[in-house]
């Protein structure tokens, strides 16, 4: 596989971050309270696909595991997309082995609405941009898209859904994602690693998985400082 939207995402805040998930995965340090917010992400997206009733789901895991078949969930995706299904959750695409998994798409005259669901009270720049990766994805697989939203936590369980459009804003970034998913590939097929002087993007949008890595005398400080 090429670039994924979380590749990009993360090849975007610091492309050592996606260069040393690509070669030394192992080095990959996600704290407990990371991990506790991707579940209640990923529990909330779960949620979300009846949001429009009745849907079909894309998702296909690899013979005794829980990896996803990305391969199966394409193919499972064109065979939905031909019978028409009104919801489709997680459908998958592919464009030169970029991949995607679109959380929603919903079946209008012209083709298909897109819905992106994230565990947030409100749309953020991160939000936008990683519609408009898979909106370039689904796109470059010639699907017609309508509207485009988020989907982000209402107030109350009566309102758990709330769509905002963000279409103009995730069509605006469609050269911009072509200029750099093939910036990213390159870069992340090099055998030598990337050198990045250290700054804000350790931390902004997000800290990085691999911060004591690259900060290797931070780490060593703390230490000193607890004994």
């Amino acid at each position: 596989m090429a670039i994924t939207k979380t590749n990009f995402m993360r090849g975007m805040q610091c492309p050592k971050m996606l260069w040393l998930d690509k070669h030394k995965p192992s080095l990959k340090v996600i704290p407990l309270e990371v991990q506790q917010r991707l579940d209640e992400g990923n529990e909330f997206g779960d949620k979300a696909m009846a949001m429009f009733g009745p849907y079909e789901e894309m998702t296909v895991y690899k013979p005794g595991t829980t990896y996803p078949d990305t391969k199966a969930m394409v193919e499972k995706t064109k065979e939905h997309l031909k019978l028409g299904t009104s919801v489709i959750c997680e459908a998958a695409f592919m464009d030169y082995n970029n991949y995607c998994a679109v959380d929603i798409l919903r079946k209008i005259d012209s083709g298909y609405d897109m819905y992106e669901v994230k565990n947030s009270p409100e749309v953020d720049d991160q939000h936008i941009k990683d519609a408009a990766f898979q909106y370039y994805i689904v796109k470059r697989n010639r699907i017609n898209i309508g509207k485009i939203f988020i989907v982000i936590h209402g107030e109350d369980e009566e309102n758990p859904f709330v769509p905002v459009e963000v279409t103009d804003q995730v069509e605006e970034l469609y050269d911009w994602i072509n200029e750099n998913i093939w910036r990213l590939n390159k870069l992340s097929k090099q055998d030598q690693e990337l050198q990045m002087p250290v700054g804000e993007q350790c931390n902004k949008p997000y800290e990085c998985w691999y911060y004591g890595y690259c900060h290797p005398g931070e780490k060593q400080l703390k230490l000193t400082e607890e004994e």
